[in-house]
């Protein structure tokens, strides 16, 4: 790459002096100088978008979201799909956390991987050997997020034990609720009225969709829904606090995923250990070497490179595009679910489930129309003055 860019500035040179009318202007013109006022532009206007070690910055805006929104749909199917096709193996729903394990473990080597992968590409040599950019966060910060990743994840698995996964699913997409509390305790931020519209319509649609699930499943447990709901504070408060670590600290999204989950690997270790449920969970999963080792490698890789594609939306297209885009793949999930699993259906999953997609649309649209409660209280004076000159006016007209 870099001798094509030498060889490159070098034919721009040449370009340059033949355009000249004489020798003098093609000495005067130096080839650094031109150098960097060709590349110049370039850098500006093409910021560099990889998935990976794969180059994404050669092709134009639109072919970038396609090819990040196919993989966003592709990857999070098939993880949502392996996920409860594990937890149909019969036997296996006291076992959740220990997926969780398997799971940790599998994304501590593709995060080894990926952060080789890096430090390959920033300075060559080979792969194996090339050594890793130094960790940048405090050790203290990731075994914060090392615990909050595990109830994150951890609960987020078990619930399946005890929930539908359209009801898991219904309470992930109403993420924005514990989300906003805790940027508001963590952070320091506000917001408008429209967030909390938003996190209103979530509330009465989740609320909605559990009590079907509660009337309609029989195997239905409160327990799941705690889980979930726990699962759901602890991607709260580590959304806030991993965007804070990384502000500060200027790290990288491979060195957060690789500290955060080989951390929270050796806590689930020990605590299996400490509780005995490690040995249980490893003999049953020997038993069925396929469906859970198998399955969960597939599992933690569609996972690991969804999570690749929705960062490589975000830097392509914005946050609210990107929203947009897992909202309406979540849904196509819940579909998938329904169709290649069997489980009891009713029309009240519908309207709870689109009362919850206004929140989400509510929330895309507060990002791009900012709407602070001033605004709100400015407009509706203006609505009731203009209500009110109306009303006189009709009334003169009828004396």
């Amino acid at each position: 790459m870099v001798g094509e860019g030498q060889a490159n500035s070098e034919h721009d040179v040449i370009n340059i002096n033949s355009n000249g009318k004489g020798q003098q202007t093609a000495v005067s013109v130096s080839p650094s100088t031109s150098q960097r006022k060709l590349s110049s532009p370039s850098k500006s206007t093409t910021p560099e978008l990889r998935i990976l070690c794969f180059d994404l910055t050669h092709y134009n805006r639109t072919t970038q979201f396609l090819l990040s929104c196919a993989g966003v749909f592709i990857l999070y199917i098939i993880y949502g799909y392996l996920q409860e096709l594990i937890f149909t193996v019969e036997g296996f729903k006291p076992y959740g956390w220990f997926l969780t394990l398997v799971q940790f473990a599998y994304y501590i080597g593709f995060g080894l991987v990926e952060r080789r992968l890096e430090a390959y590409r920033t300075n060559g040599g080979r792969i194996w050997s090339v050594q890793p950019a130094p960790r940048c966060i405090p050790l203290q910060t990731y075994f914060v997020l090392a615990a909050l990743t595990l109830g994150t994840m951890g609960l987020s698995n078990s619930s399946l034990g005890y929930l539908n996964y359209p009801t898991q699913v219904i309470f992930k997409c109403c993420k924005l609720i514990p989300v906003l509390v805790g940027s508001i305790i963590i952070q320091g931020k506000r917001y408008g009225p429209l967030d909390f519209a938003a996190a209103t319509a979530m509330c009465i649609g989740l609320a909605w969709f559990t009590l079907a699930d509660s009337q309609l499943t029989p195997n239905f447990n409160p327990l799941g829904v705690a889980m979930i709901s726990g699962a759901l504070l602890c991607d709260a408060a580590i959304g806030n606090v991993q965007e804070k670590a990384m502000r500060e600290h200027k790290a990288s999204s491979s060195e957060v995923v690789f500290y955060s989950y080989g951390l929270g690997f050796v806590y689930l270790f020990v605590i299996m250990l400490l509780t005995g449920n490690f040995f249980s969970g490893f003999a049953f999963c020997l038993a069925h070497p396929l469906e859970t080792f198998g399955y969960g490698f597939l599992f933690s890789l569609s996972g690991y490179l969804g999570i690749q594609f929705v960062l490589a939306l975000v830097r392509s297209s914005g946050a609210p595009i990107a929203a947009t885009v897992t909202t309406a793949r979540k849904a196509v999930t819940i579909a998938f679910s329904f169709l290649l699993f069997s489980k009891p259906f009713t029309v009240q999953y519908i309207w709870s489930g689109l009362i919850v997609v206004l929140g989400i649309y509510l929330n895309v649209y507060s990002k791009k129309n900012k709407l602070t409660f001033s605004d709100l209280e400015h407009r509706i004076k203006q609505c009731s003055a203009r209500l009110s000159r109306s009303s006189s006016r009709k009334f003169l007209i009828e004396v």
